[in-house]
């Protein structure tokens, strides 16, 4: 049972809403290590095939909380400060390592530690309201937080990643949406349940291929050419050998539509 933050499922979508509206929902200690845990397991979790990321009241996540995280972190030792960078580096690490799909729909401030849990999902839906902002620099530290220097120059360009974690500027809505950064933008009284659409049409097709996608698509960053088409020829091999795969052949030689199962 989660206490940081909302978790509903329903089918086998899960929803995650961090759950503060009255300071942007930020983040603080408890909630970082519960959310590192939360998508640690779900490599467990068979039963839920897509997660859907958001906050409450009109905006994502704030961030770190400046009086229950920046605070105490001026007064921790060596160790201890290290002890907690790592936690939070080890929630990005579960989050590209769940074999769950991840889709962010994000409205209003996503900013700091916010907008890396925007970063790191696999599918990000904002609005014309998002301010996304990764201001580390602006707090005194480096860009390179929580995986920042790795994810964000793929998803957006060297140049505008280095624009961004040098200046800790605001990426407006339609900008986001130009660089690459949002797949789409829809009403605020839409964004949720565009996400939910869209996670409902994932979990109905194969999840076993999709996990694999994932799998892939973080695995190759590290890859030259021919290692990659060597892991993909492996990957999609034991794709082929699912039941999803001959039912997608069985209802083409029938002219229907296949019904997935994920095995």
């Amino acid at each position: 049972m989660v206490e940081n933050f909302l978790w509903q499922v329903a089918g086998s979508v899960a929803t995650i809403t961090l759950n503060r509206p009255e300071k942007k929902n930020p983040l603080t200690f408890a909630s970082y290590a519960e959310l590192r845990d939360l998508f640690r397991d779900l490599v467990h979790e068979s039963a839920i095939k897509v997660v859907v990321m958001t906050g409450a009241g009109g905006n994502f996540c704030s961030g770190g909380n400046v009086h229950e995280i920046i605070g105490p972190l001026t007064r921790m030792t060596m160790p201890e400060l290290l002890e907690f960078t790592c936690m939070t580096g080890e929630l990005v690490k579960f989050m590209r390592a769940c074999p769950q799909p991840i889709i962010a729909a994000i409205d209003g401030v996503c900013a700091g530690a916010g907008a890396m849990l925007a970063l790191a999902a696999d599918l990000r839906y904002g609005t014309p309201f998002c301010k996304t902002a990764f201001l580390f620099t602006r707090v005194g530290l480096a860009g390179c937080d929580m995986g920042a220097c790795t994810l964000l120059p793929r998803v957006v360009g060297q140049g505008r990643a280095a624009e961004l974690l040098y200046t800790g500027r605001t990426l407006s809505a339609d900008e986001g949406l130009q660089w690459g950064f949002y797949n789409a933008l829809y009403p605020s009284d839409e964004v949720l349940s565009r996400a939910q659409e869209m996670a409902a049409r994932l979990a109905g097709g194969p999840t076993f291929a999709h996990a694999m996608t994932k799998k892939m698509l973080h695995q190759e960053w590290a890859m030259g050419l021919d290692e990659a088409i060597e892991a993909e020829a492996q990957a999609q091999a034991m794709c082929m050998q699912t039941g999803d795969f001959r039912r997608a052949y069985e209802a083409f030689v029938a002219k229907e539509q296949p019904i997935f199962k994920g095995d």
